[in-house]
């Protein structure tokens, strides 16, 4: 079942959905974030992340592009500012590290691992210094203003990284490339009454290179990968895609049963006749180099 939602009757700029954010980042850990692998795996194939690599993953989630990349042999270092998400990462991470915050059921696997709660910044100051690779895998270039503020904490996160490293960003790719694009349209109507209010709206072509030059950083080629978002059933696509946060907005202004409801409505044209639901996307990323 979907988590249970309260507005909180605040001024429209502050007006966000409360929700069951243990439930919320299960949901991202086993069903969403799996999605963003074959964008994961791209990105460390074309960078050859191994033994040698020292990995910084910003918003680091549930932790699995940190597994992924550990279990090339890197050292890997993650920031993230949502407690319950990185609770997840710590089970799959540090399996004999205290336990606390929420239970998944995640892939366990020893690997050398650092997660750090708090903002990018707090990364500067983390053991395994002298990164040569910096990942923000969160994507860019879906909702207004969803870079915002990316450039300076990247900014603030870099001095720890070694001269020539590797930075990688993400977003979705075209609109005309991305199935899921319709079905985010859902999030924007609602979301226009409140001022400032984080709709959907297309990805821009140089979404990615705003980011980086903002940040100091210089480009250094870029890519696109084929994710497709594959559900075992409506329910589970519903709950996958609330999971982003990407219609919290939307919720705010109405309320959960109708965001519910529309969001049905909307993944209707991409179920299939044994009830999954399947939408064919591409998403770009970038890579920059630390100067």
């Amino acid at each position: 079942m979907t988590p249970t939602l309260v507005r909180q009757h605040r001024s429209h700029a502050e007006c966000v959905p409360r929700v069951d954010l243990c439930a919320r980042a299960r949901d991202w850990s086993e069903i969403q974030e799996r999605m963003l692998v074959p964008l994961y795996e791209a990105v460390y194939e074309r960078l050859e992340v191994g033994p040698a690599t020292r990995l910084l993953g910003l918003r680091c989630g549930s932790g699995l592009a940190l597994l992924m990349a550990a279990s090339r042999g890197a050292t890997v270092t993650g920031v993230d500012s949502c407690r319950e998400r990185l609770a997840l990462a710590r089970e799959r991470l540090l399996p004999d590290a205290p336990r606390g915050g929420c239970r998944g059921r995640g892939t366990r696997a020893r690997a050398t691992a650092r997660l750090l709660d708090g903002a990018p910044g707090d990364a500067a100051d983390a053991e395994t210094a002298g990164y040569t690779l910096v990942t923000v895998f969160e994507p860019v270039g879906c909702l207004a203003g969803d870079s915002e503020g990316l450039a300076e904490q990247l900014a603030a996160a870099l001095p720890p990284a070694r001269r020539g490293a590797a930075v990688v960003l993400a977003g979705w790719g075209p609109p005309e490339r991305c199935a899921t694009s319709s079905v985010l349209r859902a999030a924007r109507k609602p979301a226009d009454p409140l001022p400032g209010g984080r709709g959907w709206r297309p990805a821009r072509r140089d979404d990615l290179e705003e980011v980086a030059q903002r940040a100091g950083l210089k480009p250094d080629g870029s890519g696109r990968v084929a994710c497709p978002f594959g559900y075992a059933d409506v329910d589970s696509a519903v709950r996958g895609l609330l999971s982003t946060g990407l219609f919290d907005t939307a919720m705010a202004a109405t309320d959960a049963r109708q965001v519910d409801k529309e969001l049905t409505e909307a993944l209707h044209p991409h179920r299939r006749q044994d009830g999954t639901v399947w939408m064919p996307n591409v998403f770009r990323y970038l890579i920059a180099r630390v100067p």
